[in-house]
């Protein structure tokens, strides 16, 4: 039989201070919700996700999982209640969007205690540095005891490490009848889902706690503990890169995306910045301070210092993009060079061309976007705006300076600026009269 996992996320999020659903807030490129749906996908054979009444956002970003709406918010074991008609058959384990960042090995750890059949209801728990007021676990003869929030704890219960994490696992049946148990007995009038513990006790059921790591199951409910999320899971990103054979000079001032892929061999600079959607292939070097988004970097390219790749950039075998060169929507071929000052948007550019300097595809005309098509073994001087659309043939040089708006055959000179005049004296003459004005 299949395990369900259950995904509470109608929460409303109130110390985020954000217009935007707790869970749409996004650690590494990604949002909350989806860290913990790719951890879940890759364990449970069916995954429940319990909105509130008009979470369409949250709808879309759950797909293509089921979905339930908890009408009312009163409380963790009232929004688990409300997915009861799809727990399926199998275990199920109830967890929050706002613990993103449980691994998928975690997971499987809790499923693995609940088949070795001794232990009716399993659940997570870890140490933190600073246990603070998290609800602490007791234990006795290896099993749970009971769980015990901090306002109601003793000094000596406060003194124990082990802290409820909240996440359950049971049988269907188990966990049906233990939620239709709970009780609104509290100052707060809510359904408590931490009271199933109590109920299993009572029943002589035993509780069995996985013991998991920390930074996988602290909460995320405010600004600075998204922040704090951010930062373990870029260090998990760096080490996963570093391990598979990246170098990086400075992997502290390195940001990844969670779908950032990074070949052996790749070295990134300081301060290098990854949006989503980025391969970088074998040999490529990205250096320092630069940004790259939804592009794909091709083998042994030299992307920066100071370079910005953004949607739609595909680049071919060692390419050269240098320092200010901002890409766009284009595809450039093998060993092109835009190494200086350069904005290539909307464009191709054929095999071993090169780009000057100040180099411009003027692509938007106010209404519109426009592409430039750039031939192999073409030369574009400096300081040119390629007016799109526009095309520039096979081996063909641009001067510099030019304003190219109409197209360029292959093997042609193109020259687009006004001719040079020199009047010899001029410049003393007008020093002369600016002298005089004053």
């Amino acid at each position: 039989m299949q395990a369900t996992a259950v995904i509470l996320a109608a929460g409303q999020g109130t110390r985020m201070k954000s217009a935007l659903p707790k869970t749409l807030h996004r650690i590494a490129g990604r949002t909350m919700l989806r860290h913990l749906l790719s951890s879940c996908e890759e364990v449970f054979g069916r995954i429940v996700i319990v909105l509130a009444p008009g979470a369409d956002a949250v709808r879309r970003e759950a797909a293509p999982h089921i979905c339930v709406v908890q009408q009312e918010q009163r409380g963790t074991a009232h929004a688990a209640l409300a997915a009861t008609a799809e727990f399926g058959s199998g275990d199920v384990a109830v967890l929050y969007a706002d613990n993103p960042l449980i691994r998928p090995g975690t997971l499987r750890r809790l499923l693995e205690r609940r088949e070795r059949g001794d232990a009716a209801l399993a659940m997570l728990a870890f140490r933190p540095a600073e246990a603070g007021q998290y609800g602490r676990v007791m234990t006795r003869g290896g099993y749970v005891d009971r769980v015990v929030e901090w306002i109601d704890a003793s000094d000596e219960v406060r003194a124990v490490g082990l802290c409820n994490a909240g996440v359950l696992c049971a049988s269907a049946s188990d966990m049906r009848r233990w939620l239709g148990k709970v009780r609104a007995n509290n100052a707060k009038d809510e359904y408590y889902l931490t009271d199933l513990v109590r109920l299993a006790v009572e029943e002589g059921a035993r509780v069995a706690a996985v013991e998991a790591p920390a930074e996988e199951l602290a909460g995320v409910n405010s600004r600075a503990e998204l922040a704090a999320a951010e930062a373990v899971v870029q260090t998990w990103l760096r080490n996963a890169a570093m391990d598979s054979g990246v170098t990086m000079v400075d992997p502290r001032s390195v940001f990844l995306c969670a779908d950032t892929e990074l070949a052996p061999d790749v070295t990134l600079g300081p301060n290098v910045v990854f949006g989503p959607g980025v391969k970088v292939a074998r040999g490529a070097q990205i250096l320092a301070f630069s940004h790259l988004e939804g592009c794909n970097i091709g083998p042994r390219c030299i992307v920066g210092p100071f370079a910005r790749l953004r949607p739609g950039t595909v680049l071919g075998t060692d390419v050269h993009i240098g320092n200010f060169v901002e890409v766009k929507a284009a595809l450039l071929g093998d060993r092109v060079k835009a190494s200086h000052l350069t904005y290539l948007g909307d464009a191709e550019v054929g095999d071993a061309t090169n780009v000057g300097a100040g180099t411009i595809t003027c692509n938007y005309d106010g209404a519109a976007k426009h592409r430039t098509k750039i031939g192999a073994n073409a030369f574009i001087g400096s300081d040119v705006a390629l007016v799109a659309p526009v095309s520039v043939g096979d081996g063909a040089f641009v001067g510099a300076g030019s304003v190219i708006t109409e197209d360029v055959e292959a093997d042609a000179l193109a020259l687009g600026r006004s001719r040079q005049v020199v009047k010899p004296g001029r410049a003393a003459a007008i020093r002369a009269a600016r002298k005089g004005k004053r």
